[in-house]
Parts: C-alpha cells; sequence; structure tokens
C-alpha cells in the first residue's frame, strides 16, 4: 500500500492567503499576503502536490488571483511540484486557461454537478478533478448555498473521464473537528475510484487515520498547517509511516 499524498491547501481571496469557516466569507481568517512564498515553504517540506483554491472566482467575482496561480504553477513546476486548482472553473476555457499557467490539475465542482459533460471535455485538455462538496451525503452547489438532490454515492458514478474526487463534508471544513473517516472509507471500497480527503483534520492523530485508510489517495489540508498544529514534513511523515 502506498502512502496517502499530501496536499497542503492555500486559498487565495484577493491575493491573500486565507481560510474560510464552512466556507463562509464572511467568517474569513487571513495568514498573509505572499502566497508563492508559502507555497515554496510547503514544497521545501516535501510536499508533492500544492492544491490552490480561488475563492473569488469560486463566488463569480472573476479570475482575479490567476496571476498568483500561474507564478505558484511556474515555479513549482520547475522543482517538479504540481499544482491542482479549483475555484470558479465553470468552463473548458477556464480550464484551459489554467493548464496553459501550468497547473496540472483543475477541480469542477458545482459547473460539473450541473453539466457533468463539462468534465468530459475539459478532461480531453487537462485532468479534472471533480470537487464533492456535501452536507449528509447530498451534494451543495454554488458556494455551498444550493443544496442538491445528487448524492455523493451517484455522483461517483457520473464522470467516468474524472482523474480524481475530492470529497468534502462541509460541516467539518476549517472546523478543526476531524475528517469523515466512515464516509471516506465507504466512497473508496463502494467506487474503486480515486479519493482526495478534505476537512476537518485537525492534528497528526488525523492524519494517521487517513494515511491508513486503504485506497484513499490523498488529504488536503489548510487551516491546521497555518496555526501551527503540525507541519508539512511531519505530516509526510505520518502518512508514510501509517502506509
Amino acid at each position: 500500500m502506498s502512502a496517502v499524498e499530501l496536499f497542503p491547501a492555500i486559498d487565495l481571496r484577493g491575493g491573500s492567503v486565507v481560510r474560510l469557516l464552512h466556507g463562509d466569507y464572511s467568517a474569513e481568517t487571513r495568514y498573509g499576503d505572499a502566497p508563492l512564498a508559502v507555497a515554496e515553504g510547503f514544497a521545501a517540506e516535501g510536499a508533492r502536490w500544492i492544491h490552490v483554491v480561488d475563492l473569488d472566482a469560486a463566488r463569480g467575482d472573476g479570475p482575479v488571483n490567476r496571476e498568483v496561480i500561474g507564478s505558484i504553477a511556474e515555479r513549482l513546476g520547475s522543482a517538479g511540484v504540481r499544482v491542482q486548482t479549483g475555484g470558479g472553473v465553470r468552463s473548458v476555457d477556464d480550464a484551459a486557461q489554467l493548464s496553459d499557467l501550468g497547473v496540472s490539475r483543475v477541480v469542477m465542482g458545482s459547473a460539473a454537478v450541473r453539466e457533468p459533460e463539462l468534465v468530459a471535455r475539459a478532461s480531453e485538455l487537462v485532468p479534472v478533478a471533480v470537487g464533492l462538496d456535501h452536507r449528509g451525503g447530498r451534494l451543495a452547489t454554488d458556494g455551498w448555498t444550493v443544496e442538491s438532490e445528487v448524492s455523493v454515492e451517484d455522483a461517483l458514478r457520473s464522470f467516468p473521464t474524472a482523474e480524481a474526487f475530492i470529497i468534502t463534508d462541509i460541516s467539518r471544513d476549517g472546523a478543526l473537528n476531524g475528517p469523515d473517516t466512515d464516509g471516506l472509507v465507504h466512497a473508496v471500497q463502494s467506487s474503486g475510484r480515486r479519493i482526495i480527503a478534505s476537512g476537518g483534520v485537525a492534528g497528526l492523530d488525523d492524519i494517521a487515520t487517513l494515511g491508513g485508510v486503504s485506497g484513499l489517495d490523498g488529504v488536503i489540508v489548510g487551516r491546521a498547517l497555518y496555526e501551527g498544529r503540525f507541519t508539512v514534513s511531519e505530516a509526510i511523515d505520518a502518512l508514510e509511516r501509517s502506509a
């Protein structure tokens, strides 16, 4: 069993590094104005992937962080570190532009749920991860403001060309209250797809638990890193030990 991949997260708003609680833009914590330096620090500690989210684009305010994303992808790409980017990727053209910036994988969420064919078309240009954000197993879209009738289980069968799926339990995102391990185990075992966990990781115990989930592909970690609960290198070590 290979080690679960660590995806340190950089959420961008107006060019700054921030984190939201439960996706609420009014519950924002700011962690600095140097996202490229943050990304380089994560890479220096051994991260092989960086997960970047454009919160402005996700809210419909336009791709104002594209230049920052491009600088991260260019700088880290030369060192063999890949960038996965989501937030407001609503069209094939959005995916193509991010690919041109050097992004290795784009994340499509709300647009994919509304129009699954978009994933098939975008996948011809760049690998696509489908973001499955949910409350109680039902997907939520449009910045988590609209609850869908689509279940996570159904969605995992709906995107044959997707390279991966990012599953986020909204109730846990940014809350440091532990991941939904049982739900993730079920998703991995029932689908056989590449699953990346997101939300709730509070400490190295959570990292070790996820590292022991057979078949899980990766784990995205944000707030716990910024609040100094552990470092990227410590998390990678924990994942390797639990594999």
